[in-house]
């Protein structure tokens, strides 16, 4: 069971046949066109734990790009830009959206995976859980309208 919808019929768009000329004829012609965001790399502290979960746990399409290399496809994504933090510090966060947040968190209860209580912003509905490696992954269930898509 997939957890996150998008992902069963969106991912395949983006995935890397789609971004070699040899496998998608429109890049032989516009080669100067972003046919997807790829790669979000998340250094972790127990990668082979979170490829498992990210696999298993939440059902993203995973291949093996060689190596055992692990790529895991995404739904489509959408990017915001905040003010850094002083003194000219920056950093990346990763929220993966979802429709109906408490939907979301009793099929992720069922797999024994709990999540920090929700938390109701301007922007939507947030959590996080927690990965085998301690690191967080937000989840949230937007309020704002989404950009079309590129």
């Amino acid at each position: 069971m997939r957890i996150f919808r998008a992902i069963a019929t969106e991912a395949q768009s983006c995935s890397l046949d789609s971004l070699t000329a040899a496998h998608n004829p429109a890049l032989r012609e516009t080669d100067d066109a972003l046919r997807c965001a790829h790669c979000i790399v998340i250094f972790s502290r127990n990668a082979e734990a979170d490829r498992a979960f990210v696999r298993n746990i939440l059902g993203l399409p995973t291949i093996d790009a060689g190596g055992g290399w692990l790529i895991s496809g995404l739904p489509p994504t959408e990017m915001t830009f905040h003010p850094g933090e002083p003194e000219g510090a920056t950093s990346a966060k990763l929220y993966l959206m979802c429709d109906d947040i408490q939907t979301l968190l009793a099929r992720l209860r069922e797999k024994q995976i709990e999540a920090a209580p929700v938390t109701d912003q301007s922007w939507g509905l947030a959590t996080h859980i927690t990965l085998p490696s301690g690191a967080r992954l937000g989840i949230y269930q937007p309020r704002h309208p989404h950009p079309p898509r590129s």
